[in-house]
């Protein structure tokens, strides 16, 4: 499939090629093999990229009639506000983006939450840095926090993980309007959405072993920017203090389950 959106610019190495909407906090909203471009992620609005988003305490703001808490989020708001890339370039061999979000639920800037990203390939591995400053002041809410969240399309329906050395292959809870994402625990430090033949996109975060998941359905409508989507966020549990940096990194790959784990494997811890 062709590339038609210009906001997005792009690495590509040949075997792997990943983008970032520079008008949506360059958040990560392409990930294909070079040799056929088809983008396995969704997104569909702000909120839905391989992307930064922090929770802190609850604000008085309101998400959709529900009342929220402060959520600095790199692609925008849920009003379909975009989040400024304060500095952004792109070597051909790196991206990198410097982001002042927006509050998720409402759309105000959040200038004590800048954040960055540095995006580089090796092969068939994207490898992902992740940057937050916080100067704000210091919320007491203890709660997790996504590292990162990741929405693919809904064609990809099934998670794998590991768990005590065993795989597993799960089906995450379909979304309504009164039911929450689940929690589950993992180890291996990776998790995948895969088809029915097993190919599709996995992601590794080093250290963490519990996640968040869903599946929206939505009105149906599958691909890039379809209403329907896969969801997982490897967690973290830990309360926004004034002056904590958040810096991790993190790895995509696409390829069969096989290929997926094997890669994973060889990355040094």
């Amino acid at each position: 499939m062709p590339d038609i959106d210009e906001s997005f610019t792009y690495l590509d190495n040949g075997t792997l090629r990943i983008g970032v909407d520079k008008s949506r906090g360059a958040a990560i909203g392409y990930l294909a093999l070079s040799k056929d471009k088809r983008n396995l992620l969704n997104h569909h609005d702000e909120g839905r990229f391989i992307q930064q988003s922090y929770y802190g305490e609850r604000d008085g703001s309101m998400w959709a009639k529900k009342p929220w808490s402060y959520n600095p989020v790199q692609g925008g708001s849920y009003k379909g506000e975009d989040s400024m890339a304060l500095e952004f370039r792109n070597t051909t061999k790196e991206l990198y983006a410097k982001i002042e979000p927006l509050h998720w639920a409402s759309a105000k800037r959040c200038p004590q939450s800048i954040m960055q990203e540095w995006i580089t390939l090796d092969g068939a591995v994207a490898k992902i840095r992740m940057r937050l400053d916080y100067t704000g002041p210091t919320q007491k809410a203890n709660v997790h926090q996504e590292m990162p969240a990741m929405f693919v399309d809904y064609a990809l329906p099934h998670l794998i993980f590991e768990r005590a050395g065993k795989l597993v292959k799960h089906a995450p809870v379909m979304l309504g309007k009164d039911l929450k994402p689940e929690r589950i625990d993992y180890t291996g430090g990776w998790l995948a959405f895969v088809d029915d033949k097993n190919f599709g996109i996995g992601i590794r975060t080093p250290g963490t072993s519990k996640a968040v998941t869903y599946r929206h359905h939505g009105n149906g409508s599958t691909g890039t920017n379809g209403s329907a989507c896969s969801y997982v966020a490897p967690i973290r549990q830990f309360p926004l203090t004034n002056g904590l940096v958040v810096d991790y990194e993190f790895h995509l790959t696409i390829g069969t389950l096989d290929e997926i784990r094997g890669r994973f494997a060889k990355i040094p811890e």
